[in-house]
């Protein structure tokens, strides 16, 4: 129960944490994320590649550092909690306890905020469709004088990999994936796609958009409470493993046997995965709305 006292004057905290509880959730985070990412960051530190975890780190571009930093997120007050137990300045005080301040909320985030509450709303309302069986890996690939992940190999030789990216349909339905789609493959695409209308075409089915939840969550870090940006992480590191067996990469020297899409039974297996994904990511979609409009009305 929040005290009356600190009601009156920060009408939008609607919880209280004593200080064992928020230490142990803080410890907690740390630790999780720690067996997450530990092991990655010796071996990053050692320049050796790793086509899962990179892309984690270099595509979305949240440092390790701040993903391991817990926040409680906003409308939270922690007892006994001190501005030097934090990390980042949008915390504020009041009788000796801390709390997330809107008033530190940089104001030019709103139209983000707004527009990312609507591509988040528009995914979960739309049915969610299971048929790319991942060819968005092999759309990147096509024809290609230079592949990206030119430290790998290809399960097959060029030719062949052109012939079966011919044999199949192209039905992405997420522009950040499209984008890397080579020049060849993009007219054979079945969705017109571009920034203008990423929001219309985000589908709850789609692995890429799935892992963006993990992009969204860290977007209003730390108004966001950890707690949702590493169930959205876990969640993004599983994916992108599928991801990646299912693509035309040889990464079995790395443990990772190649979901085979080439083959029916390749292609059942991808969309089982896929529909498992897309159940674990519903729960952590409707969270992320609702912190993000708590964020949104707390602002009004």
């Amino acid at each position: 129960m929040v005290t009356t006292q600190t009601a009156q004057h920060v009408p939008y905290i609607t919880n209280q944490v004593e200080p064992e509880d928020w230490q142990q959730q803080k410890a907690q985070h740390q630790r999780q994320i720690g067996n997450l990412i530990d092991d990655y960051l010796q071996r990053r530190s050692q320049q050796q590649k790793d086509p899962v975890m990179d892309f984690l780190f270099e595509y979305y571009a949240f440092r390790p550092s701040y993903l391991k930093s817990w926040s409680p997120g906003l409308g939270v007050l922690l007892i006994d909690g001190s501005l030097e137990d934090w990390r980042f300045n949008e915390m504020g005080t009041i009788d000796g306890n801390s709390f997330l301040d809107i008033d530190h909320f940089d104001r030019d985030r709103i139209s983000a905020l707004k527009w990312i509450i609507n591509v988040l709303e528009q995914s979960a309302e739309r049915e969610p469709s299971f048929g790319c069986f991942g060819m968005h890996e092999w759309a990147m690939v096509y024809k290609a004088d230079r592949v990206r992940h030119d430290y790998l190999s290809l399960r097959m030789d060029k030719e062949e990999l052109a012939e079966f990216v011919e044999s199949r349909p192209l039905v992405c339905t997420h522009f950040d994936a499209f984008r890397f789609f080579t020049d060849e493959a993009k007219p054979q695409n079945k969705h017109e796609l571009s920034r203008d209308k990423f929001a219309e075409m985000e589908q709850p089915g789609c692995l890429h958009t799935n892992m963006d939840l993990y992009k969204w969550a860290f977007k209003m870090y730390p108004w966001i409470s950890s707690n949702t940006i590493r169930r959205a992480f876990k969640l993004a590191v599983e994916t992108r493993v599928m991801d990646m067996k299912a693509s035309p990469y040889d990464l079995r020297e790395r443990g990772l046997e190649p979901i085979k899409i080439e083959t029916d039974e390749g292609r059942q297996k991808y969309m089982r995965k896929q529909k498992a994904i897309f159940q674990s990511s519903q729960p952590i979609r409707r969270q992320l709305i609702e912190q993000y409009e708590f964020i949104l009305e707390t602002l009004s």
